[in-house]
């Protein structure tokens, strides 16, 4: 793939935000939240309202790619392969974890290299958004636009990423919230007053 793929501009990433808002009088960690975990765990749709809830700025890695690309994922997988398609992860990752007071949503394979773990666990308050193998394969089961689940059996796949990751996941991880089937609002809830226990925490170590 040439760099015509990233012929689209830093405007269009910026559609992909919420609308920059001033931090929360209480948020004084401004640290990136970021948000890691399997495909169909909740990273977009809880990492939107996560972000709404502390005033914060929301950016999904996965499309803030594409936006820079011009093309869809998937396309990118296609042309390059896996590998080209974690190179530019990791550029655009190196990029993003060192914002500060946003909400980043992360690919289910961003924590893959060891270079992107190494900067999660540095820069970012990690949040690892967890669920077993069967929620998480009912969620993308009808999402055709995910190439590494076009196999014959994609359920299988999908608990073989989840045994692969899961250890990852908790590597890098400031703290774990299962997702399990608590709606959305309460699921924030309950997200936000983790964040704010675990600042608390890390404050009284610092202290």
């Amino acid at each position: 793939m040439t760099d015509s793929l990233r012929a689209n501009t830093a405007s269009q990433e910026g559609r992909l935000r919420n609308t920059q808002a001033e931090p929360a009088p209480a948020d004084t960690d401004d640290r990136p939240i970021v948000l890691v975990g399997m495909m169909g765990a909740g990273k977009t749709t809880i990492g939107r309202h996560l972000a709404k809830a502390l005033n914060r700025e929301f950016v999904d890695l996965d499309l803030a790619l594409e936006a820079r690309c011009g093309v869809p994922v998937a396309v990118i997988f296609e042309i390059e392969g896996e590998a080209g398609f974690r190179k530019r992860e990791t550029q655009l990752l190196d990029h993003y974890s060192q914002q500060k007071g946003i909400v980043l949503a992360t690919g289910g394979g961003a924590v893959l290299a060891e270079v992107n773990r190494a900067m999660l666990k540095q820069r970012g308050l990690v949040v690892y958004l967890r669920a077993n193998s069967d929620e998480l394969y009912q969620r993308v089961a009808r999402d055709r636009q995910r190439p590494l689940l076009q196999t014959d059996n994609p359920r299988a796949r999908v608990a073989e990423l989840l045994t692969q990751r899961a250890p990852l996941y908790e590597e890098v991880a400031t703290l774990t919230f299962d997702t399990g089937s608590t709606p959305i609002p309460q699921a924030v809830q309950q997200l936000v007053s983790l964040l704010k226990q675990t600042r608390i925490r890390d404050e009284h170590r610092t202290s």
